[in-house]
């Protein structure tokens, strides 16, 4: 009886020394490829980062951002799993909205098991959609009833935020017209 109870306490100990030893995430310490959508100890989003070398080439740095998020989700790396369901990259350099424009990363960001499942990575673009003054699940609303239009028109055209009811023209008539300078 006192052998399995040692077996116990030494398998109890070994496991919190090893969980603990990599409860903290450290974006610096972040390799490539787990780097982004990573969140640190003290709850700031990870982000890959580019530096040039003087030799011409690139390197890759994980660094911690200024972006706090919800305490709930600090010291978490996101899984593949969520990777692959919301179509993000890991190589994703910087925190942008820029891959809204894709439409294959609109259709899977805006799946249930995207937005439902995978909080650390519909939190980040629910706050990213914010930003440019729109309600990302109006925003996939509205790409569902219209999988034609891209992300960028829904953005620019307010319906994302239920205040546009038409449709746009191909090109407003009013727009003055593009000229190169300095040709």
């Amino acid at each position: 009886m006192v052998y399995v109870s040692k077996a116990c306490l030494l398998l109890f100990i070994t496991i919190c020394s090893s969980t603990s030893s990599h409860a903290n995430v450290i974006c610096e310490d972040l390799p490539d490829d787990i780097c982004s959508f990573s969140i640190s100890a003290s709850g700031k989003r990870c982000v890959l980062e580019t530096e040039v070398r003087q030799t011409g080439g690139v390197d890759y740095r994980c660094r911690g951002s200024e972006v706090d998020v919800d305490g709930t989700m600090a010291n978490y790396i996101e899984t593949d799993e969520c990777v692959n369901a919301c179509g993000v990259d890991r190589r994703s350099i910087g925190i942008s909205s820029d891959a809204l424009l894709d439409p294959g990363f609109a259709v899977k960001l805006c799946t249930p098991e995207c937005l439902e499942d995978c909080p650390n990575i519909a939190d980040l673009y629910f706050n990213l959609v914010a930003a440019e003054g729109s309600h990302l699940p109006d925003l996939c609303a509205a790409r569902r009833n219209n999988p034609h239009r891209s992300m960028f028109e829904i953005l620019s055209s307010g319906e994302a935020l239920g205040t546009f009811s038409g449709e746009l023209s191909e090109a407003p008539t009013d727009a003055p017209a593009f000229s190169p300078v300095g040709v």
